[in-house]
C-alpha cells in the first residue's frame, strides 16, 4: 500500500517542456489514470515516478518519503510496460519469479509466492510454458504477475493494453478492475484511450501539453468539463462546441446561434455576451415540432443499436446520438430539443468553463473556472 504525492514535477528536453509543474496527490488504494493525447507528457511523467527519467525540477514522495533521486530498485514501485518485457527463454514461472531471484530470496519462498500470484491471475496451468506459447492477454497477465510478486507499494502501468485486440482489451480491462478491487493497491495507469480511463479509474488526471488540465472522477470530467479541451477530448463523439451569444428573454437567459435558440437554467438579464456553447450528442433529442436546434441532415452513421446523426446547423455541423432507427434522412430538415441543464458555457478567450454569477452573488466560484459576470 502506498500514497504517492507529486509536487510541481517538470521535465525539459533541450528547450522543450515535456512535463510542466504537475502536482498530484494519489491516495492509498486509488486507481488514478493519466489520460491525454499522444505527446502530452503522460508517459514521461510515469517514467519519472518510476525512476527511469530524472526530473528537471519538483519532488516525488512515497508515503511521505522523498524518492526523487532514489534509483528505481529502491522505490517500492512495480512497472508494467506496454511491450510486456518478458524474457523469451524463461518459463512463465521463472519470468514471474525473476524479481525475487534478483533480490536473492530462497527457492522455497520464490516458489510459494509464484504459485500464489499465479493462482490469483489464473496462470497456474501455464507456469511451464514460455512466452511464445502464450496469447497476448496471457502475456499481459504474466507481466502483471511479475509486478505483483514483489508485493509493491504501487503499480505503474504504461498503456499495458494497447497491443491487444478490441475483444481481448475489453476482457483484460475487466480483469484489471477486479484485480484492483481484490488487492486494494495503488494503481497509476497511463493511457490515451478514454474508454479505459472512464471504465477503470477512480479518478482521472487529464494532461494537455505537459500540464494537468483537470483532475476528478470520470463523472466530473464528463459532466462538468473544466475547459473546451476537456469537453472536446472526452466523449465519442465528443461534445458539440460552437460560438454563440447569451441574451435575455422573458426574464431568463438563452443561448443563441445560427439554428440554435436554447434556454438556460438561469433567471437574469444581460445583453448579448459571446460564449462557446457545448452540448453532448446524447443530449440532443429528436423533436418533430422543431426544437431548440434546427438544421439539415448531412450524414447518418449506423452503429447497430444507435445512430449518429450529423446535422448542418448554420455554419456549424453538430452530431446527435439517437436510438436506431432515428428516422433521419440525408438532406431533410430536422429539429432537436435539449434540457437547459445540459447546455455548457465556456469563455471564448480562455476556453475555461463559465460559472454564471449575479453581481449580488457572494458565493465562491468554482475552482479554476472562468466567471461570467452579467452586464448590468
Amino acid at each position: 500500500m502506498a500514497r504517492l504525492r507529486i509536487e510541481a514535477l517538470s521535465k525539459s528536453f533541450g528547450g522543450t517542456d515535456a512535463v510542466r509543474e504537475v502536482s498530484l496527490d494519489i491516495a492509498d488504494g486509488e486507481f488514478l489514470v493519466l489520460l491525454g493525447p499522444s505527446g502530452c507528457g503522460k508517459s514521461t511523467l510515469l517514467r519519472m515516478i518510476a525512476g527511469l527519467e530524472d526530473p528537471t525540477s519538483g519532488r516525488i514522495l512515497l508515503d511521505g518519503r522523498d524518492i526523487t533521486t532514489e534509483p528505481p530498485q529502491r522505490r517500492d514501485l512495480a512497472m508494467v510496460f506496454q511491450s510486456y518485457a518478458l524474457y523469451p527463454h524463461l518459463t512463465v514461472a521463472k519470468n514471474i519469479g525473476f524479481p525475487l531471484r534478483a533480490r536473492r530470496h530462497s527457492r522455497a519462498a520464490i516458489a510459494e509466492r509464484v504459485e500464489r500470484v499465479a493462482a490469483t491471475l489464473e496462470l497456474s496451468p501455464l507456469l511451464d510454458r514460455r512466452p511464445a506459447a502464450l496469447s497476448g492477454g496471457q502475456r499481459q497477465r504474466v507481466a502483471l504477475a511479475r509486478a505483483m510478486v514483489r508485493d509493491p507499494g504501487a503499480f505503474l502501468m504504461d498503456e499495458p493494453l494497447s497491443n491487444l485486440d478490441a475483444k481481448l482489451r475489453s476482457a483484460t480491462r475487466a480483469e484489471l478492475i477486479g484485480l484492483h478491487r481484490r488487492l486494494g493497491a495503488t494503481f497509476l495507469y497511463v493511457t490515451h484511450d478514454q474508454v479505459e480511463a472512464m471504465t477503470m479509474a477512480t479518478r482521472i488526471a487529464l494532461l494537455n501539453a505537459g500540464a494537468v488540465e483537470q483532475v476528478g472522477t470520470p463523472e466530473e470530467l464528463y459532466d462538468r468539463p473544466r475547459s473546451t479541451f476537456v469537453a472536446g477530448f472526452l466523449g465519442s463523439p465528443p461534445m458539440n462546441l460552437f460560438p454563440a451569444v447569451v441574451h435575455s428573454r422573458d426574464g431568463g437567459l438563452r443561448v443563441r446561434a445560427d439554428g440554435v435558440d436554447a434556454a438556460l437554467p438561469i433567471a437574469d438579464r444581460v445583453d448579448d455576451q459571446p460564449v462557446i456553447a457545448g452540448i453532448r450528442p446524447e443530449q440532443l433529442r429528436l423533436d418533430p415540432d422543431g426544437g431548440a436546434v434546427r438544421g439539415r441532415v448531412t450524414m447518418v452513421e449506423n452503429l447497430g443499436s444507435e445512430e449518429l446523426v450529423h446535422v448542418e446547423v448554420g455554419a456549424t455541423t453538430l452530431c446527435a446520438r439517437a436510438p436506431r432507427p432515428a428516422g433521419a434522412r440525408v438532406g431533410e430538415p430536422i429539429g432537436f430539443r435539449v434540457d437547459p441543464a445540459h447546455v455548457h458555457l465556456f469563455d471564448p478567450d480562455s476556453g475555461l468553463r463559465l460559472t454564471w454569477r449575479a453581481p449580488s452573488d457572494t458565493a465562491a466560484p468554482e475552482p479554476d473556472a472562468a466567471r461570467a459576470v452579467p452586464v448590468p
